[in-house]
Formats: C-alpha cells, structure tokens, sequence
C-alpha cells in the first residue's frame, strides 16, 4: 500500500457544529470516577449566586482519561514555553451546598 494511502485510510473526519464551536465557559471541573468510567462535570460558578449549574459533562473510560491527562499536560508545557509561566493563585475551598443553609 502506498504511503499515500496509508495516509487516506488513517484519516478521520471530525466535524464541529456552529453550537459546539461557541464554546462554553466554565471556572469549576468536578470530577468523580468509578472502576470502569471517569465523569468530569464542568461547571460556571459566579459570586454571589447561591445556585450552579453543570454546563457540561465528559465521560471518560480510565485510558481516555489518562491520554487526556498526558496532551493537558503537553499543551499546557508548550503554553508556558510559549507565554510564561501560569501563575496558580491559591482560591478558598468552594462549598459543595451552594444554596442558602438554615437552622431549626
């Protein structure tokens, strides 16, 4: 088989609806695993709002999850050597009851 075609059967086609192509913004990944799946939730936290939504949710089995985590982190190298280092500021803990509490 020629080297071209070997290139033309690797291929795939990947398309991107106009939706899926906005994006959406999230400041928050929750994420949660089982023995068979990862399921990472991303969230749009805002100050002063009591209530959150999920905006989307991936899951991932183990291996994706894992080849996810190695091309972050391979990206996230070139930015850095690319734009400087990205400074992690440290953030208090956001509580999980998001909603107002109360006392009997």
């Amino acid at each position: 088989m020629s080297e071209n075609n070997k290139q033309k059967k690797n291929n795939i086609n990947i398309q991107l609806d106009e939706n899926v192509a906005e994006g959406t913004y999230t400041n928050l990944a929750i994420i949660n695993h089982s023995a068979s799946e990862f399921i990472v939730d991303f969230v749009n936290i805002m100050p002063g709002t009591p209530k959150a939504k999920v905006k989307s949710r991936i899951i991932l089995t183990p291996q994706h999850a894992k080849r996810f985590m190695k091309a972050l982190a391979e990206n996230l190298k070139r930015f850095e050597s690319a734009y400087g280092e990205i400074k992690d500021y440290e953030q208090p803990p956001i509580p999980m009851n998001f909603g107002p509490t109360g006392q009997a």
